[in-house]
């Protein structure tokens, strides 16, 4: 009886963990930090809570403002505990923001602009967000991750270059990939209006697509470090991203995308600080 106890309240740790966004907070974290290692950044501790406390908020208010889908139904109960804590989280990250340069703050402005109108209507008078706009919702996603996890990080501390561009683009493409998954395994829910990859060219020409843009990361990989250890650490993640990649269908099990494939930029923050330690 204690042993199917203890079962159910770790479920629903777990549960909580991965609704209220925790999991996606710590891989965009996860990522702001392999910057920080990529370019040797000293460790900016106000950016890096803004960008966890700020996904928590921004993934939250658009699950959860009204335009939730089918698969988010079961979360009614448990909805006044998410709110609650993303209520904290949008404190804290006001309050890490106050701690950031001023600079920082203007380029954070597009980013927090596109993650509201994710999910609000852009223009007076348009029933549509943006991400319901067709082509747009993988795009914004992998655009906003880019840049609070690459951009924001190198602005604070030197002038890009070809290398850094290259970076951008190389991290830009890796959340492409990284959300090919999700749109895999939202096809049983998403309007066809939305034009998603997978509903464009279908689910193994999707695969297919995602191997391309792979392999073209880890090309530049070779480019934008000379460190052997963070191109070894790049290659295990690469192959982790793409066999599940490859092994995602539109019936996966519930948390296939959302835990697993969302816990690759976390399994790379690991690898790599093991491997330079």
């Amino acid at each position: 009886m204690n042993y199917l106890c203890n079962v159910k309240i770790l479920k629903s740790i777990f549960e909580f963990y991965i609704n209220s966004s925790i999991h996606v907070a710590l891989a965009v974290y996860a990522l702001l930090r392999i910057t920080e290692f990529y370019y040797n950044l000293p460790y900016n501790e106000a950016l890096n809570y803004v960008a966890f406390y700020g996904t928590i908020t921004g993934y939250n208010f658009v699950k959860y403002a009204g335009i939730a889908k089918l698969h988010h139904r079961s979360l009614t109960k448990n909805l006044r505990l998410i709110q609650v804590f993303s209520l904290l989280s949008f404190v804290l990250m006001c309050y890490y923001l106050t701690l950031l340069d001023v600079k920082v703050l203007f380029y954070c402005i597009p980013f927090s602009l596109l993650t509201l109108f994710y999910a609000v209507p852009v223009f007076k008078g348009l029933t549509k967000n943006l991400r319901n706009i067709g082509m747009l919702k993988i795009f914004i996603i992998a655009v906003v991750w880019t840049g609070v996890t690459s951009v924001l990080p190198l602005i604070v501390y030197k002038s890009a270059t070809i290398n850094e561009y290259l970076y951008f683009i190389q991290r830009f493409l890796f959340v492409i990939v990284l959300t090919l998954p999700f749109d895999i395994r939202d096809m049983r829910y998403d309007k066809k209006s939305l034009q998603t990859i997978p509903q464009l060219i279908g689910v193994e020409r999707t695969k297919k697509f995602g191997f391309v843009l792979l392999l073209v990361t880890l090309i530049i990989e070779f480019f934008v470090t000379p460190n052997s250890s963070f191109k070894f650490s790049y290659g295990i993640v690469f192959f982790i991203l793409l066999i599940l990649l490859q092994r995602s269908k539109i019936k996966q099990s519930k948390y296939y995308a959302s835990f697993l494939v969302e816990a690759v930029p976390i399994i790379w923050f690991l690898v790599l600080t093991f491997s330079i330690t």
